[in-house]
């Protein structure tokens, strides 16, 4: 399945007076796997919002293939080829299945075989309000994955393993280090880390060190 690189070129953002993400240059190559860690407000979610155009940057930008995005149907493009895990899952104000939700990938068929794999494929009826932290991150996890079998060639993920236990992070951290697309993944958890290929520590808005995992 085709791959695509990801370039943040001096990319700056602010929240008021707080600087964000502080003129950060970055390249993923195509079929790359990237851990970024650090403390809570490093710019590490921003960094990710940024790139699917839920975050607006003050300076800079986000190429995906080298294809900066500025118009409504661009932007659109960037959302098909890049699938989102969120670090807080939204239960949402309506009452949305967990059918629903998968199917939100572009097919439901495509999320089915994770869902399994995951073991939320028997709460297809149930509501997301309804589901425990752990359950709710299983079905967004499956929704990622699914939008990736069914073409996604980016996979971005925010903490995807945080109301997961031991075991849970476990499998969660093969199938994203499985997975055929590029993967950048912010994460605390080791055992995620120990399946990317390189590690980025980001420490005020800025990259403090790269390593390989």
């Amino acid at each position: 399945m085709p791959t695509a690189s990801l370039a943040f070129s001096g990319v700056t953002v602010s929240y008021g007076s707080t600087l964000a993400v502080d003129d950060l240059s970055l390249t993923v190559a195509a079929g790359e796997r990237v851990a970024v860690t650090g403390a809570n407000g490093a710019g590490k979610s921003t960094l990710l919002r940024c790139l699917l155009g839920l975050q607006r940057v003050d300076a800079g930008s986000v190429a995906v293939d080298g294809a900066v995005a500025t118009t409504r149907r661009e932007w659109a493009q960037r959302r098909s080829d890049v699938a989102y895990i969120p670090q807080r899952p939204a239960r949402g104000r309506f009452p949305l299945t967990v059918h629903e939700l998968l199917s939100s990938c572009g097919s439901f068929e495509a999320a089915a075989e994770p869902a399994a794999q995951l073991g939320v494929a028997h709460l297809l009826q149930r509501t997301v309000a309804t589901l425990s932290g752990g359950q709710l991150q299983r079905c967004f996890i499956a929704r990622g994955l699914g939008a990736v079998a069914r073409g996604a060639r980016v996979l971005v993920a925010d903490e995807p393993t945080s109301a997961l236990d031991f075991d849970g992070q476990d499998q969660v951290a093969e199938l994203l280090g499985n997975t055929s697309a590029t993967l950048l993944v912010v994460t605390h958890e080791q055992t995620v880390v120990d399946r990317c290929a390189r590690v980025i520590d980001m420490a005020s808005g800025r990259i403090r060190e790269r390593h390989a995992s």
